[in-house]
């Protein structure tokens, strides 16, 4: 647990509320920097819209068709970065778009979406584009509808099948650059001096523990919680009166659905990008961890952040729509092995097309609102998430604090924790079974030795978590001693996919429960609250509406 009582002792230069890959983004930069940095999340990191994405490190290819073309290049130099800072985890992708003669886009007109997407992305270590004909197309894609069919484009993205993962090694990474980061930590109030925030009342969610964060006269408070940034900024105080920081909305979030379901018959091996007949709107059909992710929807958004789901209409839409493209899947509820949604922090718009909204990232400073060391992200793409933070810290922090030392980001060519030589993956792969050693190095990379040193230690950790997945019960035990997790929903499902992988992750319960009481003193009574929580997780966000009767609440002396 972390020690609250440096925490007050210390004073911050930098202040981040939001654990989401932005908010991690920006600590890490700013300590990488010498800014002593604390960020404070609510939940576990990069749990909010973060794990809710299409797990796509991807241009924007759409994105033309709007004229953001300062976006599609920022976001495709930033591909580029991450295949090489973060090998491991974001790899290359082919994408296929099948072109049909009642599409709004024509192969003329996609084709030269590829030339420019292509020279926007210069200086890429990926394939350039190429166009199949027609019947290249039905000859490559045999189960692809071809009625209408007048050929495809074929060009590379980069996919990362484990976000969370990735959010989670930034976080490693500011930590070990000296920055405090605190997960499951409530910002209660923002408390102001004049036009200054100086410091923040907090609370620990587990133990109830209040305690304070402390600034200096030229701290800065960086609000990068996504969709919760209005609620951030509504807590402001004044003495005993609220003082709400700005008074306008800010967010205009949008939903975005998946599915997850089975290899199916026709199943690409490669990643399909489709445009759905019902309202034109493009989604993916993308392999995943031996299955499908079928994704995405993009819905106006009003309801309650943190109860946010896949409705049944989505879930049919896309049933239907990958349905439409592959006849022969024949998709149906029943093959849906689990769902998802998340809040695209976008800016408000009033009765702007949903997909019209842009998705640049903004950098409002509140000084207006007369807060003049704050600072909210409207916006952001996982895909540029280290932008984000670079442009923080030197576009406001440095200007702000006129700290000296680093002048300049280091995020272009620093490594993530688990990056590693192919060298060095052959080594580990001689070393242990192939099958658990090369899921490992899938999930850890570099930092695999660190799991497999627990198993060493306790070979009985070697053994799988649920028969038939590939997860190990030396991954429990090293989530918690190292990756920061505090409690079921954090292993199942956002430490490994186990969650995501059958039967929403219920099936490990019994196993992680008898682990953690073993060999990291969790009592019985924390493990009985977990699992409670973890339904309750699963019900709110991930049990489509239709199969909610099928889960019923725990009965805690089952997992005992």
């Amino acid at each position: 647990m972390p020690d609250y009582s440096t925490v007050e002792a210390t004073t911050y230069d930098l202040i981040v509320i939001g654990g989401g890959i932005n908010g991690v983004a920006v600590a890490r930069d700013a300590a990488l920097r010498g800014l002593k940095t604390i960020l404070i999340e609510k939940g576990d990191f990069g749990g909010g819209t973060t794990s809710w994405s299409s797990r796509l490190i991807h241009g924007g290819l759409r994105y033309l068709e709007y004229f953001e073309f300062n976006l599609v290049r920022e976001s495709l130099r930033e591909r580029e970065i991450l295949l090489k800072t973060a090998p491991h985890l974001v790899k290359p992708i082919q994408m296929t778009i099948p072109i049909y003669a009642q599409g709004s886009r024509s192969y003329w007109e996609i084709q030269a979406g590829m030339v420019l997407y292509d020279l926007l992305s210069y200086d890429k270590s990926l394939p350039n584009h190429r166009m199949l004909g027609g019947r290249k197309m039905r000859q490559l894609f045999r189960d692809v509808e071809p009625e209408g069919c007048r050929g495809a484009a074929q060009y590379y993205d980069a996919q990362v099948e484990y976000a969370e993962r990735l959010c989670l090694e930034i976080v490693l990474s500011a930590q070990d650059a000296g920055a405090t980061m605190l997960s499951y930590v409530t910002v209660t109030q923002l408390q102001r001096q004049g036009n200054r925030i100086s410091s923040l009342v907090c609370r620990d969610s587990e133990t109830a523990e209040a305690f304070t964060v402390h600034g200096h006269d030229q701290t800065v408070v960086i609000n990068t919680s996504g969709p919760w940034v209005d609620q951030i900024c509504r807590r402001g105080i004044r003495g005993n009166a609220p003082a709400p920081v700005g008074k306008t909305r800010k967010i205009g979030g949008t939903r975005g659905s998946h599915i997850i379901v089975e290899k199916f018959p026709g199943a690409p091996d490669e990643a399909l990008y489709v445009e759905a007949l019902t309202d034109g709107r493009p989604f993916f059909i993308l392999p995943w961890l031996g299955m499908c992710l079928i994704g995405t929807t993009d819905i106006r958004f009003d309801g309650d952040l943190d109860q946010v789901h896949a409705s049944n209409d989505e879930i049919d839409y896309l049933l239907n729509e990958t349905n439409r493209v592959i006849p022969k899947a024949q998709l149906t509820r029943e093959l849906v092995r689990f769902t998802y949604a998340g809040i695209r922090p976008l800016p408000y718009s009033e009765g702007k097309k949903t997909s019209s909204i842009t998705r640049s990232h903004v950098l409002y400073d509140h000084t207006s609102e007369g807060v003049e060391n704050m600072v909210s992200l409207i916006g952001g793409k996982l895909t540029t998430h280290r932008q984000v933070g670079e442009e923080m810290v030197d576009a406001v922090l440095f200007k702000r604090l006129k700290k000296r030392g680093h002048s300049h980001s280091v995020t272009r060519k620093a490594l993530l924790p688990g990056a590693m030589a192919m060298n060095a993956v052959r080594d580990m792969m001689t070393t242990a079974n192939r099958d658990v050693m090369a899921h490992l190095l899938s999930v850890y990379g570099a930092r695999t030795p660190q799991v497999w040193a627990i198993v060493e230690e306790l070979p009985e950790l070697a053994e799988p978590i649920v028969v038939g997945q590939p997860d190990i019960k030396a991954q429990i035990v090293y989530s918690v001693r190292v990756e920061l997790a505090r409690t079921y929903v954090d292993i199942c499902r956002r430490r490994t996919a186990m969650a995501m992988r059958g039967n929403y992750g219920f099936d490990a319960l019994p196993v992680m429960a008898a682990v953690l009481k073993r060999y990291c003193g969790w009592s019985g009574e924390r493990c009985d609250r977990n699992l409670l929580d973890y339904y309750t997780y699963m019900r709110d966000h991930c049990i489509p509406e239709y199969q909610l009767d099928q889960y019923q609440p725990p009965v805690a002396a089952t997992v005992a």
